[in-house]
């Protein structure tokens, strides 16, 4: 039987040289030109249960896109199950939750929960996926006030790897719960997800850009002013490769207050070339990020790697705060007791790279990490063991191993 006549899903099935295969092949990645075996375009959960079944059956690799931002690799020889028409956002307004489909953006999202004064714990980009983002953790603007996205998560359907639906929850299958939030998409794929919406409409947000010239100062000041600052209010410090210093900032609520708070800052940092700060509704607020060429997070900036980071050649360096309600509560993802992080958009210098040797973890965060080798540098030791436990007990075959995937924990056999 035909891998076509095995699959008998209700959207399109796509092999080499169908209309339609060349465009649903590819990610958003420029640099990868993927080659699936057969591309999925699932329409409904059957569909989902049929793909994970039939590339079982023909013994092929199993990867799963929404929008193609989280593929830093390419799935040849594949069974690409795309998940973009199962885009479907439900928002319960007096319980203060949203469900989505896989295929589900965050723009989707704050359109669907502003009208009740509601917002979710989104990323900076509104086309990104609300499954892929969430499961990888999902550091968002809000989350020194609320947490991690995946934090936020209170219930998931599932397709596991033997094509069967279920449910993960904190008192249905609570090990998967706890692996899905945070641990990526290595077991499952999730067709539906419940999570909290919080009550914030307007916040105060933007950046203020300054000369480089007390760049230095600004950062060691930073260092200790964040310890003083409310969970409420988010920061980053940006060193431009124009040779800017920008401060972008968050505040969930009042602007006066916002700026009473960030004015020491500003005093350090000197004169304002551009003042961007503006009350504006939360959908609205675009506040990028770095792309994460190298990251870690630190504990510390000492003189010396402050020093690296302002002379950093032909980079944009962004430090930013974490804490607050992340380091409280205590999901898969991350590692939560470092306060801050340090992103380059290129690979550091040796002088920076040995700094952060010094005062970083080691670590990475998965939403941000683009090496498959290094997966298990976005956990720290003790969870990435019992995610490796939790996959043998859902994956052992390791079915969903593409990408950014925790393998199976070996199992001993019994003589």
């Amino acid at each position: 039987m035909t891998i076509r006549q095995t699959l008998r899903t209700d959207g399109p099935v796509l092999l080499p040289g169908d209309t339609g295969y060349d465009e649903h092949r590819k990610a958003l990645n420029p640099a990868l030109d993927p080659r699936p075996a057969v591309v999925v375009r699932a329409e409904s959960t059957a569909d989902v249960q049929r793909a994970v079944l039939g590339a079982r059956r023909h013994a092929l690799p199993f990867a799963v896109q929404a929008t193609g931002h989280g593929t830093h690799v390419a799935h040849d020889g594949a069974l690409l199950l795309r998940t973009g028409a199962m885009a479907s956002v439900l928002v319960d307004p007096d319980r203060r939750v949203a469900r989505v489909g896989p295929g589900a953006r965050w723009g989707d999202v704050l359109t669907a929960a502003a009208p009740f004064g509601l917002a979710p714990l989104s990323g900076s980009a509104p086309d990104v996926g609300v499954v892929g983002y969430t499961l990888g953790g999902g550091l968002g603007w809000l989350a020194r006030a609320y947490g991690l996205a995946a934090d936020s998560v209170l219930r998931a359907q599932v397709v596991t790897a033997d094509g069967e639906l279920t449910t993960a929850s904190a008192d249905r299958n609570p090990d998967l719960f706890w692996a899905l939030r945070g641990g990526g998409g290595s077991f499952g794929v999730v067709t539906a997800l419940d999570f909290r919406l919080y009550p914030v409409t307007r916040v105060y947000a933007g950046a203020v850009t300054f000369g480089r010239e007390r760049a230095a100062e600004t950062i060691a000041f930073y260092r200790r002013w964040i310890e003083r600052v409310p969970d409420s209010l988010s920061t980053a410090l940006l060193l431009t490769r124009d040779g800017s210093l920008v401060v972008k900032a968050m505040y969930v609520g009042d602007a006066d207050r916002s700026r009473a708070l960030l004015a020491p800052l500003w005093t350090v940092a000197g004169p304002v070339v551009a003042d961007g700060m503006r009350v504006v509704d939360y959908a609205g607020a675009a506040m990028g990020g770095t792309f994460a060429r190298t990251f870690d997070q630190v504990r510390t900036l000492d003189d010396e790697l402050v020093t690296a980071l302002v002379a950093e050649p032909d980079a944009a360096v962004e430090i930013r705060h974490w804490g607050g309600r992340i380091a409280r509560d205590d999901g898969a993802a991350a590692h939560r007791d470092a306060p801050l992080s340090v992103v380059l958009d290129t690979v550091a210098s040796p002088t920076t790279a040995a700094a952060l040797s010094r005062c970083g973890l080691g670590s990475s965060f998965l939403n941000f990490l683009h090496d498959p080798s290094r997966t298990a540098s976005a956990f720290t030791n003790e969870n990435w063991a019992a995610l490796r436990q939790i996959k043998a007990a859902y994956d052992p075959a390791n079915i969903f191993g593409a990408g950014l995937a925790v393998p199976p924990a070996a199992t001993s056999v019994s003589a």
